[in-house]
C-alpha cells in the first residue's frame, strides 16, 4: 500500500499543472481590474508590431495641450494593431468558459442518463443508449452550422452545441461504471435494508462513479479548448471583436510568414493549458486505478 501511495504521490507535473490552472483562472477573473488597454483598441500605426515594441504618440488633451503618450507592446500587436497581451488575458475567459462549462454539461446530463441506464437496464437502457448512438452518429460540424444559422454566433450557442455533442461520451462512462457497482455487495446490502432506488443511486453508486467521470471531464477540458480553436478557423467560434485563443490563432494565419508570433503566442498558451488539464486528468485517473487495485 505504501508503494502504491508513493507511485501516485504528486510530482513536478502535478504541481506545474495545478499552478498554471490556478494562474489562468485568477487572470480570467481579474481581467477587468488589471491596468490593461481595451482589447479591441486598434493602433493602425503599429500593426503586427513585434514583442517588446515601445510606442510614443503625440496627443492633444482636453485643454488643447500636446502630450506624449508612451506605451509598450509586451507581446506585440496583431494585424489590426491590438495588444496581444491584453487579448490573451481577456481571451482566457472565453477559452476557459468553453473548456469548463461544456464538460460540466456533459457530466450532469450524460452522467444522469448513464446512471439511469446502468441501474434500471431493460427498455430504459435501450432507449437511452440508442439516443446516444444517434447523437454520436450525427456529424458534429453539421450541428454547429445548424445552431449558428438558426440561433446566430455566440458563446452561449457554442457551449450548447458542444455540450450536446459530449453528452453521449459521459453517458457511456457513467453507464459502464454503474454496471460495475450496481451488483456490488454494499449496494445489495442497502437494497435488502429497504433503501429506495434514488438513495441507492445517489448515495451508494454516484460517489463511486463520480471520480472516474471527473477524470474524464478534466481530459475533455483540453479537447474543448482546442475545439474552440478549430471552430474559429471555420467561422463558428466566438464572434469578433471578442478575443479567444482560437480566434487569435485564426487571425494570424494570413501573416504567419511575416509575423509568426501573432499565431504562435496564443498557440503556446493554449498548449500549456491543454497540457495542464490533461496531466491533471492522468493523475486523477491513476488515483482511481490505484484505488481499484486495492479493492
Amino acid at each position: 500500500m505504501a508503494e502504491s501511495f508513493n507511485k501516485n504521490k504528486p510530482g513536478i507535473s502535478f504541481w506545474f499543472s495545478i499552478t498554471w490552472i490556478i494562474l489562468t483562472v485568477i487572470v480570467a477573473l481579474c481581467a477587468d481590474f488589471l491596468p490593461l488597454p481595451e482589447y479591441d483598441h486598434m493602433d493602425w500605426d503599429n500593426s503586427a508590431a513585434p514583442p517588446g515594441t515601445r510606442v510614443e504618440k503625440l496627443l492633444t488633451d482636453n485643454n488643447g495641450e500636446q502630450i506624449y503618450e508612451k506605451g509598450l507592446y509586451l507581446l506585440g500587436s496583431d494585424t489590426m494593431g491590438r495588444d496581444i497581451f491584453t487579448r490573451l488575458i481577456f481571451g482566457t475567459r472565453i477559452s476557459l468558459t468553453i473548456g469548463l462549462v461544456v464538460p460540466v454539461i456533459g457530466l450532469i446530463l450524460g452522467g444522469t442518463l448513464g446512471l439511469l441506464a446502468g441501474f434500471y437496464r431493460g427498455t430504459l437502457e435501450t432507449a437511452i443508449m440508442a439516443t446516444m448512438d444517434i447523437i454520436l452518429a450525427f456529424p458534429g460540424i453539421v450541428l454547429m452550422l445548424a445552431i449558428t444559422f438558426y440561433l446566430g454566433p455566440g458563446i452561449e450557442n457554442l457551449v450548447i452545441a458542444l455540450g450536446i455533442l459530449v453528452i453521449p461520451a459521459f453517458s457511456r462512462v457513467a453507464r459502464a461504471n454503474t454496471l460495475k457497482f450496481a451488483q456490488s455487495e454494499f449496494v445489495q446490502a442497502a437494497k435488502m435494508m429497504g433503501q429506495k432506488d434514488v438513495y441507492l443511486m445517489v448515495f451508494e453508486i454516484l460517489p463511486n462513479i463520480l471520480i472516474p467521470m471527473a477524470a474524464y471531464a478534466l481530459m475533455l477540458v483540453g479537447y474543448m479548448i482546442m475545439a474552440e480553436g478549430v471552430l474559429s478557423f471555420l467561422g463558428l467560434g466566438v464572434p469578433a471583436p471578442i478575443p479567444s485563443w482560437g480566434g487569435m490563432i485564426a487571425d494570424g494565419r494570413e501573416v504567419l510568414g511575416e509575423a509568426p508570433f501573432i499565431t504562435l503566442l496564443p498557440s503556446f498558451i493554449m498548449f500549456l493549458t491543454v497540457l495542464s488539464f490533461n496531466l491533471m486528468g492522468d493523475y486523477l485517473r491513476n488515483l482511481v486505478d490505484a484505488k481499484e487495485g486495492q479493492l
